[in-house]
């Protein structure tokens, strides 16, 4: 089972990593391509629009802020329920047929300028402008640049199409329609960004552990062999068999350029059809994922035990032991659950358990034999995560990494790749997310500190463990401070998370005069027992 295990995963293991984001949704938009002057220099803000009709509550709308008139509430209870009036002529292009007395006016876009529109507004006695879009997207506001009136002390907000028609619609058919107009602040902190920390570095712990207690047993085992001089041991060295992948230099060099290819193909192809094509891949994975994680925990209680190392040959498959085959049937309904029912609001718990078994299994699969693999996958990982977080947006107009994260133009709520938490105290909910590459590239560095720590014997103060872990806890929580200090935009997490484990790494191995054998060989020198006795027989 562990050969199939490791090939599915080596399929599901270049998409898991093309997603190197955390994100929490940003609300403000830092434009310094829009035309920003004095008077005219809003940022433009996300704002909340809840409506009533006849004094029932009804739809909440979001629209966007212009770049001119004042700011808006941030708070709910002090923005004011004002009645909407429907502007006659409906564009505001000149002065409004019915008289004002302190309404919200709802107009469309078109025929004349959004300051123009906000000033005849204005001296028409409205207290605000909702301005209705012809398209479903949301448009920025700005003054044009031969303009002049732009002392504008009415706010003014885009919505799109379908909300503005709905609204124009209820008036039309006798209703009273009021609305608040507010932007709350997001918090600094939310409390999902505490739980998404723990589960990454949770799960690099679990992980990492593991990946040692199994090369540590494997060592103990090929030590017993050696030094009892056992045929066996040479014919277990012969097979060429392993449990787990190494990856080569020239493949960690390659991981940018098959990495950023897959990117894009998924930002061109971003569909619903496509998305679907990456849940089922997802569920595959998870399933082999949740299934490895659980047959491993089970078989740690004796009760067990027996069914675990039972084995019986199936086509395929090969030799599979007794308790996967009750566990499989689980995992794949689990699976298919979530897959039909991923849209649900707790849809997010199913696809966080498949993920992170998914991860453990790849870190304990997927291995780097030595630092110089890790530095050289970690240092292209790097590159790769700024390029296409940041740097994209020259080429294609916006962040490829950001909209292939979100989802954007597929009708879904983002790629399953992701784990993400709800924003609960976020005003503007949402999810806060991280990306399988955020854990798995830094994830098998550390993993591969533990492995050596064990292999040589170190204590935990000693070794290198303690302080990789430590770095990239400490590079993530940076992560989220920048995230937060950038108002929720997209962040790409491995350039504060590869300084911080990678360097740490480097400079104490040098400091150590342990760099050259980590660089090379990956593992202490194990001496030959037999040499060992020939030496004392000798003395």
């Amino acid at each position: 089972m562990v050969s199939v295990t490791a090939t599915t995963c080596g399929v599901l293991f270049m998409l898991m990593l093309l997603v190197t984001l955390s994100l929490a949704g940003d609300i403000v938009h830092h434009d310094n391509i829009a035309p920003k002057r004095p008077g005219c220099d809003n940022n433009f803000v996300l704002v909340k629009v809840p409506t009533w009709i006849d004094g029932v509550e009804n739809c909440e709308y979001v629209g966007v802020g212009a770049r001119f008139g004042p700011t808006l509430e941030s708070k709910a209870k002090r923005a004011n329920h004002t009645r909407v009036a429907i502007a006659d002529p409906p564009d505001c292009c000149s002065e409004p047929k019915n008289k004002l007395t302190g309404e919200i006016i709802l107009v469309h876009r078109g025929q004349c300028s959004f300051t123009t529109k906000a000033n005849i507004a204005e001296k028409a006695g409205a207290s605000a402008i909702l301005i209705i879009n012809y398209r479903t997207e949301l448009f920025k506001m700005v003054c044009e640049d031969n303009e002049t009136d732009i002392d504008i002390g009415i706010p003014a907000v885009m919505l799109p199409q379908d909300a503005g028609e709905n609204l124009e619609n209820h008036i039309l058919n006798k209703s009273i329609v009021s609305v608040q107009l507010y932007s709350p602040f997001r918090p600094l902190v939310d409390v999902a960004e505490v739980f998404l920390w723990l589960m990454a570095v949770g799960t690099i712990l679990c992980a990492s552990y593991w990946s040692a207690w199994t090369a540590r047993e494997t060592a103990t085992e090929q030590e017993k062999l050696l030094k009892d001089a056992s045929d066996e041991y040479v014919h277990t060295e012969n097979t060429g068999h392993s449990a787990y992948v190494e990856i080569s230099t020239a493949a960690a060099i390659s991981f940018v350029v098959i990495a950023s290819c897959f990117l894009v193909m998924l930002y061109k192809l971003m569909a619903s059809w496509f998305v679907e094509v990456l849940v089922v891949l997802f569920c595959i994975g998870g399933v082999e994922g949740l299934q490895t994680c659980l047959v491993a925990l089970l078989s740690c209680f004796r009760w067990f035990q027996h069914a675990g190392q039972t084995y019986v040959k199936i086509p395929f498959f090969g030799a599979v032991s007794y308790l996967t085959l009750a566990v499989t049937p689980f995992c794949i309904v689990f699976a298919v659950l979530w897959g039909v029912y991923r849209r649900v609001s707790f849809a997010w718990i199913g696809q966080d358990i498949l993920g992170i078994t998914l991860i453990i299994t790849v870190l304990q699969i997927v291995r780097i034999p030595n630092l110089k693999v890790g530095t050289v996958l970690l240092s292209c990982a790097f590159l790769y995560d700024i390029f296409w977080v940041f740097v994209s947006k020259w080429w294609f107009h916006e962040s490829v990494m950001i909209v292939v994260a979100r989802g954007d133009r597929s009708g879904e709520d983002g790629i399953p790749m992701l784990l993400k938490i709800p924003r609960l105290f976020d005003p503007w909910g949402g999810y806060s997310i991280i990306g399988f590459g955020d854990i798995i590239l830094p994830g098998l560095l550390v993993a591969f500190s533990l492995r050596y720590d064990w292999l040589a014997k170190k204590t935990l103060r000693e070794g290198y463990f303690l302080w990789a872990m430590t770095a990239y806890g400490l590079g993530l929580l940076i992560t989220y401070v920048a995230l937060n200090l950038m108002d929720g935009h997209g962040q790409p997490a491995l350039l504060y998370i590869v300084p911080f484990t990678l360097g740490t790494f480097l400079s104490l191995g040098k400091k150590r005069g342990e760099l050259k054998i980590l660089w090379t060989r990956g593992e202490p020198k194990i001496p030959c027992p037999h040499i060992q006795e020939d030496q004392s027989t000798n003395q």
